[in-house]
């Protein structure tokens, strides 16, 4: 088992690759890439560090989890490639910023619970920023039901949140209700609105119940793309495309896959 130390070191090394990559005789492509292009990749891999714990392969996530610190240190070369500052830094505001904001480890106070840790983490937060708002600093790029989420988590720290799931839950059946009558009125800026609260209201649920949201819709296009791969690939069996079975057909090969356990 590799210790601390030789993650240091392989750490260093991985500094000195990309620092080569982006030197005078580097790469040509990697010597192109800037703030702005590097973006989409870390947001790549991200995801798909997200994919490979869903799948449960400790495999895959070593090697996305490999993939997600290379674009940290390709990006933060950027930086110091315009004496904006140096990996090095990064490196010990994050150190800084852990040990400062677990005083119950590595202070004298007492957090007896994790409600209580989370709630000083977020007071240290708003006081180190100099923040007026809860919801300042959060990201206005979050996908919006990751968003959603983190408002609702934010503003159930000040108590602004229901007392029990089953209210949520009311809440959600009562936004459903209010997207159909908007609906059958057929008035669109009101779909649109009522749509947008009845998600909102999902999130509050999934936060509630524990699940992030966003995640767990994540898991669900995976099953829907599976079960779909699974129905065209029967379909295909029979010289046909989805495009030439009928609906109850459809149907039919989708209620097959679940009951062979495609998409767990």
């Amino acid at each position: 088992m590799a210790t601390t130390l030789q993650a240091g070191a392989g750490f260093a090394r991985l500094a000195d690759i990309i620092k080569t990559l982006r030197g005078e005789n580097g790469c040509p492509w990697d010597k192109e890439q800037d703030e702005t292009t590097i973006l989409n990749y870390l947001l790549e891999e991200v995801y798909e560090v997200v994919e490979a714990v869903q799948s449960g392969k400790a495999e895959s996530v070593r090697e996305e989890l490999g993939d997600v610190l290379m674009e940290v240190v390709f990006l933060a070369q950027i930086y110091e490639e315009k004496d904006a500052f140096h990996l090095a830094d990064s490196v010990e505001s994050i150190n800084s910023k852990m040990i400062r904001r677990h005083p119950h480890v590595f202070g004298d106070a007492k957090l007896d619970s994790s409600a209580r840790v989370v709630e000083e983490w977020h007071r240290q937060k708003q006081v180190e920023k100099n923040r007026d708002s809860l919801f300042d600093g959060l990201p206005r790029t979050l996908p919006a039901l990751a968003a959603a989420f983190q408002i609702g988590q934010k503003a159930s720290l000040v108590g602004f949140d229901w007392e029990r799931t089953e209210e949520a839950l009311a809440k959600l059946d009562e936004e459903l209700q209010e997207l159909k009558q908007a609906l059958r009125a057929g008035e669109q800026k009101a779909i649109d609105r009522e749509m947008g609260d009845l998600l909102f209201a999902a999130a509050n649920v999934s936060r509630r119940a524990g699940v992030n949201p966003e995640t767990a819709l994540l898991l669900a296009n995976r099953r829907f793309r599976e079960r779909f791969a699974y129905m065209e690939s029967r379909l295909r069996e029979q010289g046909r495309d989805p495009a030439q079975a009928s609906l109850p057909e459809m149907d039919a090969l989708w209620e097959e896959a679940k009951d062979r356990g495609v998409g767990g």
